[in-house]
């Protein structure tokens, strides 16, 4: 968060709770006079009456009680009041703090994404105007059209997950709802992904014939958001573990990777919209913050469930549970 935003908001949180402690001291000075004048009109009326009037101790009893209903009605609505104050500004107070915080990750994905769309597409540019304007040899001029087709898929990625994390949020893509082999999609996925990063190891146990019902579209993404995840936070020489296997009336799907891991505290927050670990300008790894919401997103729609775990030699492992 900016110097900026971060003295608005300790700005805004100063003004807030100046206000509620005026509100609360309002009704406190409110209720004291109250019972001021409960208690000067009762005094009032006790000096008005004497001893010889008929039915003294009944009047007394009668302004007796007359005050303490009053006191009683008193403390009811000045209870009520603060009791209503102390919710609004509970709430109040959740719903400007979750603004700035959404304010904050919105503006830190429009970075993200301004960063994730111009690299591809200078890559991209570069690599065909040297194509363009020099003759390389055959090996070169491949390698720059691998690296050129590698950009290509990772802006589609991109756009792709943007395009359908907003089509769901607003209702506006329609799920299919088909039988498929789960086996054969996680299958290609995979192998195109060891096409695209030849130098990474794989660990891949894929069961055969595995099947469920769903979107192929939206599983593809998903499975894919998870390798490239891997892939993104694991060191070069490390490997990448992929697991496909049907269980009693469900299959389980697992992506394993040796990067740094993730604390527990970060373990639910990392599936949040726009959601990153660490500070939008310290952070090494790219990434929009879409990837694993919308991972959560089409789990959920598919009636299947998705958590991170601990790698059993570091790092992390993601598992999804689909219920056949």
């Amino acid at each position: 968060m900016s110097i900026l935003r971060k003295k608005g908001l300790a700005i805004a949180t100063a003004v807030y709770w100046f206000l509620l402690l005026y509100i609360v001291a309002v009704l406190v000075w409110w209720f004291i006079a109250l019972q001021q004048q409960n208690r000067q009109m009762t005094d009032y009326k006790l000096a008005e009456l004497s001893v010889r009037d008929p039915g003294y101790a009944e009047k007394l009893q009668n302004i007796n009680r007359e005050q303490q209903l009053k006191a009683t009605r008193n403390i009811g609505e000045g209870a009520s009041f603060l009791l209503v104050i102390i919710i609004g500004a509970v709430l109040v107070y959740r719903i400007v703090r979750r603004q700035f915080r959404i304010s904050q990750q919105q503006q830190n994905f429009i970075m993200a994404v301004t960063h994730e769309l111009k690299t591809p597409i200078a890559i991209t540019k570069l690599n065909l105007e040297t194509l363009q304007k020099h003759k390389l040899d055959a090996g070169k001029q491949q390698k720059l059209l691998s690296t050129t087709l590698e950009e290509t898929e990772r802006l589609n990625t991109l756009t792709s997950n943007i395009l359908i994390s907003f089509q769901l949020d607003g209702g506006r893509y329609r799920i299919a709802r088909e039988d498929l082999d789960l086996s054969a999609l996680t299958a290609t996925c995979v192998q195109q992904f060891s096409h695209r990063f030849p130098d990474r190891a794989w660990k891949v146990s894929i069961e055969e014939d595995v099947a469920v019902n769903g979107d192929p579209l939206l599983l593809q993404i998903l499975i894919n958001n998870l390798l490239e995840n891997a892939i993104k936070y694991s060191p070069k020489g490390s490997p990448v573990a992929f697991r496909l296997a049907a269980a009693a009336g469900s299959a389980e799907l697992a992506i394993a990777d040796r990067g740094p891991g993730i604390p527990e505290g970060e373990k639910k927050r990392i599936f949040e919209r726009f959601y990153r670990m660490g500070d939008e300008l310290t952070r090494k790894t790219k990434g929009t913050g879409l990837g694993l919401y919308l991972c959560r997103k089409i789990a959920r729609d598919h009636h299947a469930t998705i958590h991170v775990l601990d790698g059993e030699g570091g790092g992390s492992r993601f598992v999804v549970n689909f219920r056949r």
